[in-house]
């Protein structure tokens, strides 16, 4: 069975659960009526399923070819499928209007992304890329840099890419070589190799815009003498248009694991031409405005990938006869049953339906809080929206990344000695999502981030305010009898979550070992309560619509698999708890020779 977009699964969420109308009075939702968001989301399920879909193992097989004139080919059918992306509006979705864009909520742009990312991950890379430059420059660029650069790189006319690791330095950015010298133009040459720059190059767009991390020359060594710079494969001419060919030039392209219809491209910058975006030695500031929305975008690849896979794993369950079901026959006249019948199989596709549907309401939720902190004329709460953005972004990135990557594996295994083959897609799916877990920082360094900089920031103020939120929720449903399975099962994950992370108050600061000893699992146990509380804001929602008469069983399922979670996936937090207050005196124990 082909990807099937979860349209009506994403309706939900934004018009039942998480109420998109009710904001219909700030700036973007205005025009995020529901019957809009419904068409919107109807026509991307149709867009993706019917145009990007068929081309996912088409880029896996083809993948990109590099030319020796230093041009990328795209995988067959590439070119095409982005030219109907660019015709349809796409990527404007969420550009401001003020630069040809649609300006609706991020949310709403977010799930086309899903969408567009599990039918087809290496192509959905390209114009994700090019929002966050978008994005960078809206943050950062110059009056002047906005109104050139933003329309183009708002439709998709024009591709963008980030340029920040170079072969001698991946996470650790303060080592970077790129230089730059200012001309008496105002402009800069830029001189470097970057390497693993998604995007690079390719033949889709008309030009390519790379944003570029360089040392302007005696800046200060480190972190601290970082600038940004606008590289445009072709440079403006007098009318905006692409005129002469700047020196940046891709070298070659990396064999990888996965996402083989993306060209990961190794870029050589000879005195190229580019204009300093924001100030002087600011640039890391301003390149994390577009590595943070990159990083919510991997969770969202985790997810996609996610849930692509279980639903090839599902399809195969039910087609695919192998023994008999522990309590008799349930296919007698057959050789033997469906595979689905037997509880193993069903706790995979269990576990993962629980983590997939949870985790994409935790998308949504999230992005919807960074909207707000953009649109509300509410002080307190732009305040809370930025603050859960900051907390919540290590945790989408990586715990929705490695439970996507136990999906994509259980699904794997659900296809037995097939799914080892590539015949069926579920090794497809593996080796997509498996570098999630690795670019746009690796999940040991997002935990990291949680807990040495996110859990500490404004005097604990985010964390604090993410457990008032929980505890005001069980306070108000906790006389339910529907809900008492969630309500209790969150308000423990919740106490859990609020010891461990005084625990780390308490002993991370006393041995910064304890805190990087803990910090994976404490991610992991804020992850699993943060899916609790999506959990939860479902099952109300649900037993809201059952009470008042609805009797479509799409909310009876939700609520199985609510419970499901509550049962079987959350006390996974015992574990956690129990891990990360055990300190890192073994961890550390060993010298390094004994490795």
């Amino acid at each position: 069975m082909s990807y099937q977009p979860p349209v009506r699964d994403h309706a939900f969420l934004l018009r039942d659960v998480l109420e998109i109308e009710k904001y219909a009075n700030l700036p973007g939702f205005e025009d995020a009526a529901i019957d809009v968001v419904d068409q919107i989301i109807q026509e991307a399920g149709r867009f993706t399923a019917e145009v990007l879909a068929p081309l996912n193992a088409v880029g896996d097989k083809q993948g990109c070819t590099w030319n020796p004139d230093h041009t990328v080919t795209t995988p067959k059918g590439f070119k095409e499928a982005y030219a109907q992306l660019v015709a349809g509006g796409w990527p404007a979705l969420g550009a401001d209007t003020a630069y040809g864009g649609q300006g609706l909520p991020h949310v709403v742009n977010l799930s086309f992304s899903e969408m567009s990312s599990s039918a087809n991950m290496a192509f959905s890379m390209y114009p994700g890329l090019t929002h966050g430059a978008y994005s960078a420059i809206l943050n950062g660029g110059s009056q002047a840099q906005k109104d050139l650069y933003l329309p183009h790189l708002a439709s998709g006319n024009w591709g963008g890419t980030m340029n920040l690791t170079e072969p001698h330095c991946g996470t650790d950015l303060g080592l970077l070589r790129t230089k730059a010298v200012a001309q008496a133009d105002g402009s800069y040459r830029i001189s470097g190799t970057k390497i693993w720059i998604s995007g690079g190059e390719h033949d889709m767009a008309e030009n390519i815009v790379h944003l570029v991390l360089a040392r302007i020359e005696g800046a200060p060594e480190g972190v601290r003498g970082i600038s940004l710079f606008i590289v445009p494969k072709f440079l403006p001419d007098a009318d905006g248009k692409p005129g002469a060919r700047n020196p940046v030039f891709c070298d070659g392209l990396e064999e990888k694991m996965g996402i083989h219809g993306n060209a990961t491209c190794v870029i050589r910058h000879e005195e190229s031409t580019g204009w300093l975006v924001g100030e002087e030695n600011r640039g890391l500031a301003l390149m994390f405005v577009m590595m943070n929305e990159a990083r919510i975008g991997v969770g969202l690849q985790g997810i996609a990938q996610a849930e692509a896979a279980y639903q090839a794993a599902a399809a195969f369950a039910k087609e695919r006869l192998q023994g008999r079901s522990l309590t008799g026959p349930k296919n007698p006249d057959g050789p033997a049953d469906p595979i689905i019948v037997h509880p193993d199989v069903r706790r995979m596709l269990m576990d993962s339906r629980a983590v997939i549907e949870a985790g994409r309401a935790f998308l949504f939720w999230t992005a919807l809080q960074g909207d707000l902190a953009h649109a509300s004329p509410d002080e307190a709460v732009r305040q809370k929206g930025n603050d859960y953005m900051a907390l919540m972004t290590p945790v989408v990135k990586g715990f929705l990344t490695d439970k996507g990557l136990k999906v994509c594996s259980d699904a794997l295994q659900i296809h037995g000695g097939s799914g080892f083959t590539e015949h069926f897609p579920a090794s497809q799916y593996m080796r997509d999502v498996r570098i999630a877990l690795i670019y746009e920082g690796t999940n040991g360094v997002q935990a990291l981030d949680l807990v040495g900089r996110k859990l500490a920031a404004n005097g604990g103020r985010a964390v604090m305010g993410f457990f008032a939120e929980l505890d005001a929720f069980v306070a108000a449903n906790q006389d339910d009898p529907a809900l008492k399975p969630f309500t209790e099962g969150l308000a423990d994950a919740k106490a859990k979550l609020q010891e461990g992370t005084m625990w780390l108050m308490q002993n991370g600061l006393m041995n910064p070992d304890n805190a990087g000893a803990a910090s994976t699992d404490y991610m992991h146990l804020f992850g699993l309560t943060a899916l609790a509380y999506m959990w939860a804001l479902i099952a109300k929602t649900c037993q809201a619509k059952i009470a008042a008469g609805d009797t479509d069983p799409f909310y009876a399922t939700k609520l199985t698999i609510g419970r499901y979670y509550m049962q079987r996936v959350l006390p996974d937090t015992t574990g956690h708890l129990a891990k990360l207050t055990s300190g890192s005196e073994l961890m550390m124990a060993l010298p390094a020779e004994a490795f």
